[in-house]
């Protein structure tokens, strides 16, 4: 799904993935190959490219360097402002392809399980400037889908994650025309969540979960009766998976 419809969706992702992201699961580091073949190390010059004054746009070989010393260093100032000069870098078409092809993405959604917010945030940021370009939009999917499923496995982390607010755009994901494997993982999350919400005894409705929180979300109509059309889905491995999350609904 591109364009601005695709663009809205992912972001709504995004910021639900940044709501529940205070008790969560580091995601498994991507390594990039290319960096290992050519054994960049991040430089003085590296650090360089962080600074605020320096507002050039960056050409493939340094975003390469930027990308590696942001995988490397621990020191939570240098990796928020070198997501900063990545968000800045991806708001030009050309970079974001770049930073694709370079493995960035990854990179830069691992850092939204940081435990400073304000990294966070710079995360948040770039992969929203990264998500312009559709093929992108397509990695960083895979990226919040892969963060969410894993907080609706821990019935530890289903209140917060119910709490994050979402615009009502992330329903888009339980449309038919959406690929197979995103279809898959969006109702495996609401199968999780159901779950947790059973073992943990909670109630149908909760005032602790606000309109416009993933709860109110998932316990809508709208979403109930795009998941009920899915029993139509030309794929038999999406209606099994349907047929079994009918009768939660």
């Amino acid at each position: 799904m591109g364009g601005p419809r695709g663009a809205g969706w992912v972001a709504a992702g995004l910021l639900l993935g940044a709501g529940a992201c205070y008790c969560i699961y580091r995601l498994t580091r991507g390594r990039r190959r290319g960096d290992r073949e050519l054994g960049i190390r991040s430089s003085k010059s590296a650090e360089d490219l962080t600074d605020g004054s320096y507002d050039d746009v960056l050409n493939a070989e340094q975003l390469q360097k930027l990308l590696y010393l942001l995988e490397s260093t621990e020191d939570p100032v240098i990796i928020e402002r070198a997501l900063i000069t990545l968000g800045n870098n991806a708001a030009f078409s050309v970079n974001q392809a770049i930073i694709r092809e370079l493995g960035g993405i990854p990179i830069v959604a691992n850092k939204i399980n940081h435990s400073n917010q304000s990294i966070k945030e710079k995360a948040l940021n770039a992969l929203n400037n990264l998500s312009v370009n559709v093929e992108n939009q397509i990695k960083i999917k895979v990226q919040v889908l892969k963060l969410l499923l894993n907080l609706s496995e821990n019935p530890a982390m289903t209140e917060g994650l119910l709490r994050a607010q979402v615009d009502s755009s992330f329903l888009s994901l339980y449309d038919s025309h959406v690929a197979k494997e995103i279809l898959l993982r969006v109702l495996t999350l609401f199968q999780n969540i159901k779950n947790c919400l059973k073992i943990e005894g909670h109630l149908a409705v909760q005032p602790t979960f606000t309109e416009g929180s993933l709860f109110f979300l998932l316990h809508g109509e709208e979403c109930a009766q795009k998941i009920r059309a899915l029993v139509d889905h030309h794929d038999a491995e999406v209606k099994e998976k349907v047929v079994t999350i009918i009768p939660k609904i």
